[in-house]
């Protein structure tokens, strides 16, 4: 689905999206193609949901963004600290 798609079919909502097909330009991401998970009316529930999507799966690549929005915009941003692993 592409981003005007959603934001005529889901109008004034949060959307809990997962980006199909994607690739990076200059630190920003673009999302070309996008599944709808949810909607909802506030961020909070999104990001309750996003959390819950994430700990279980943290390979997808999930976002949240108001259709307010005309456009969307993703600025990548490098890990830049020590990762724990658990023995």
């Amino acid at each position: 689905m592409k981003w005007n798609d959603v934001r005529s079919q889901y109008v004034d909502k949060w959307v809990l999206v997962e980006a199909l097909k994607a690739n990076s330009v200059d630190n920003k991401r673009i999302v070309k193609d996008m599944a709808v998970i949810s909607d909802h009316t506030n961020s909070q529930d999104a990001w309750k949901e996003y959390k819950n999507l994430h700990l279980s799966d943290p390979s997808r690549e999930l976002y949240i963004f108001h259709t307010s929005n005309e456009e969307i915009e993703v600025i990548e941003q490098r890990f830049m600290g020590v990762r724990r692993r658990n023995i």
